[in-house]
């Protein structure tokens, strides 16, 4: 049978500002979710929080971008945000963009990631005999932050030693969206190996480029979701960070669990963290982590479940970023949070004023800019001066 992993994602509310959200909150949540268990919708489905944002992860049959799954999950987030209202929590209902989306949720606010394959886990089956996946969800971050570390695991063999193994070695094509295109989404295809280069050209650029799947060019299958494809902006208008989340499925025809989590221990530099606006290191940290560090650190947990013939998943999950090995890891981020910090305001610390997401910092420089005026041609301020034109000053990139 055809099963449908749907990932969907929410900061609709947190104790005490941006850190964690309540448990009242999470069983809300719940309650919706096991009612949608009951009447047949969903095959199975799981609940967590990684900082502020809660995640429902799902399984059915109804494919990707089903309205009856999408306009459930919503209510969730409804259900959790009335919650939040009630007890005076921190940006109730933040992520939901519009009043009531009438079909599925991409672009209106909560991150979506979805995959569809041929469920059939039996040992005669030699391109998927059992299914494995994990799920990867951000907070405090930008949408392309899972640009470098799934590049690296399912294209360089110095961290996927797989890629070198009959199975993997013809690679995998990289589905890239152009996030500043407003007209829809913008794609791209690129094939690792062949385009290394250019695949990596594109991906330096977390704010503007990011993976929207990635797809198995062996069997077709497709390997990897990110949200990256609701993280443009959304009809001409810049949302700013977005907290992307991933399914990622792993083993036999695609990358082991331990070569696409070994990329994270780079702890690598990603915009977001404090009201969005500066470049702060990644760090690994266990499912339900609430955001309780210095200068809220982007955070990243990573879970993985079995799917049984059912497509119900396992009776447990595994945790992958929940072990003592990381905790070197997340020293490694605090050190390299710490040095950027020092740097306060200045140069890289901070996002171009442009990526900026809370829009009164873009408002007060626009307001600076509009005082400059043409100096003398000795260079000295000229008398009775005025104002730059506007259309003659450098517009920042349209977002």
């Amino acid at each position: 049978m055809k099963v449908t992993l749907s990932v969907l994602k929410a900061d609709v509310g947190s104790i005490g500002g941006h850190t964690k959200p309540s448990e009242r909150m999470l069983e809300a949540v719940r309650i919706r979710v096991r009612k949608a268990l009951a009447q047949g919708l969903l095959l199975d489905a799981f609940v967590s929080h990684t900082g502020d944002d809660i995640a429902i992860i799902s399984s059915h049959t109804r494919g990707p971008g089903n309205t009856d799954v999408h306009q459930f999950a919503w209510q969730a987030f409804l259900d959790g945000t009335a919650v939040a209202q009630k007890y005076g929590l921190y940006g109730a209902g933040q992520d939901l963009l519009v009043d009531a989306p009438s079909g599925n949720l991409r672009g209106a606010g909560p991150a979506v990631a979805e995959i569809e394959f041929e469920h059939n886990p039996v040992k005669t089956n030699k391109v998927r005999p059992a299914e494995s996946f994990m799920v990867l969800a951000a907070d405090k971050c930008g949408p392309g932050a899972y640009n470098l570390p799934l590049f690296l695991g399912f294209a360089d063999p110095m961290y996927c030693a797989g890629l070198m193994l009959p199975k993997l070695i013809k690679g995998f094509t990289f589905r890239i969206i152009d996030m500043d295109n407003t007209k829809g989404d913008s794609i791209i295809e690129l094939n690792a190996p062949e385009d290394y280069y250019k695949i990596a050209i594109l991906l330096r650029d977390n704010e503007r480029f990011g993976i929207d799947s990635i797809v198995s060019r062996t069997d077709g299958e497709v390997a990897a979701s990110i949200s990256a494809q609701r993280m443009h902006n959304i009809a001409g208008t810049y949302t700013g960070k977005d907290d992307p989340v991933a399914i990622v499925r792993n083993q036999g025809i695609f990358p082991a669990p331990e070569e696409l989590t070994s990329p994270f221990t780079k702890a690598h530099y990603v915009g977001g963290d404090a009201r969005g606006s500066h470049v702060m290191p990644l760090m690994p940290v266990p499912l339900n982590t609430a955001v309780t560090g210095m200068y809220c650190l982007p955070l990243v947990s990573c879970i993985g479940f079995s799917v049984a013939a059912d497509g119900k998943f396992s009776d447990s999950y595994i945790d992958f970023f929940d072990n003592p090995a990381w905790d070197e890891v997340r020293r490694k981020a605090q050190e390299k949070g710490m040095a950027m910090r020092d740097q306060g305001w200045s140069g890289a610390a901070m996002l171009p004023y442009h990526e900026l997401e809370y829009s009164g910092f873009r408002d007060v420089i626009t307001g600076l800019v509009d005082r400059f005026v043409i100096a003398g041609a000795n260079g000295a301020k000229a008398n009775g001066a005025k104002p730059i034109p506007a259309a003659t000053r450098r517009a920042a990139p349209k977002k």
